[in-house]
């Protein structure tokens, strides 16, 4: 029973480091082997694809569903973002690329005001106001180090990761469950960045580079499940707060790892990002 995992809201720990490990995989396969994010992406979700499918016809799970437009458009968004994240991985050091995905919560809590009109809380207003701020900080050194594309492209991410959650969000209300929306997402993203993949043309893998590619598709995966069952036997406010040692993490991996510079302005911006994210996960548990 739930109760009885010792681990609890320590799985959110193990798979804040497994994603910043996937992070690290990505950028050095794309910088060391030339893979391009369109292949990277492919190769993140048709390993996915392939567990969650053999899973769930071992489970004898139902494919079917009534909601198949829905799906299409929350594997889109999630592809758009996907692929957004993985250029900005490549293009920004792995903490800036990591943060500016992690605005997807801000992004949500905008987008759930627009189009769904939910209220924001005053406190949420101040979450918000923080996190766009902290958005500002962070760019300034890209900005200034003539690389406005990828910090654009990364916050890009963001935002389409926030319309994708807003999706998963419409879907579990639809009473989809949660394995279904990951699977179909991983259908969809597979075909699309396949397909594009094609378009440009695949790089051959040697067995130098297949070790990074098998990671990249293992790691996403663990990191997920170990994600997945944080929400099912943690606090959620305090899953929430902890999935933001990516962040950490991811910087310390950049840093030691991959050469990363990171000065005082990339990390006060973080800073800032980090609180806001937190303060809106306070907002919603006690909304």
């Amino acid at each position: 029973m739930p109760q009885q995992d010792k681990l609890g809201s320590g799985w959110m720990v193990i798979a804040a480091a497994v994603f910043a490990l996937m992070g690290a995989l990505v950028k050095k396969a794309g910088s060391d082997f030339g893979f391009g994010f369109n292949e990277l992406v492919f190769w993140r979700t048709a390993f996915g694809l392939v567990v969650l499918g053999g899973l769930a016809l071992l489970r004898r799970q139902d494919f079917r569903t009534p909601h198949w437009h829905a799906h299409l458009g929350r594997g889109v968004a999630g592809t758009l973002g996907l692929m957004l994240f993985f250029y900005a991985i490549a293009h920004l050091p792995l903490a800036t690329a990591v943060t500016l995905n992690y605005t997807s919560s801000l992004f949500l809590a905008l987008l759930s005001f627009l189009f769904l009109k939910e209220k924001i809380a005053p406190n949420m207003l101040a979450g918000l106001f923080l996190g766009f701020v902290g958005i500002v900080i962070l760019l300034r050194p890209t900005f200034a180090a003539g690389q406005e594309w990828a910090g654009l492209v990364g916050l890009s991410a963001g935002l389409a990761a926030g319309w994708a959650y807003l999706q998963v969000r419409e879907l579990s209300l639809l009473g989809e469950p949660g394995w279904r929306v990951v699977f179909y997402f991983c259908l969809v993203a597979t075909v699309l960045s396949g397909a594009l993949a094609t378009w440009e043309g695949w790089h051959p893998v040697s067995s130098d580079a297949l070790p990074y590619l098998l990671g990249i598709g293992i790691t996403a995966t663990v990191a997920q499940l170990c994600l997945t069952r944080a929400y099912q036997v943690g606090r959620k406010f305090t899953v929430a707060s902890l999935s933001y040692l990516t962040v950490v993490f991811s910087t310390l991996l950049g840093v030691w790892w991959l050469g990363d510079q990171i000065g005082w302005q990339e990390i006060a911006g973080m800073a800032v990002i980090i609180a806001a994210g937190i303060i809106g996960s306070l907002v919603k548990k006690t909304s």
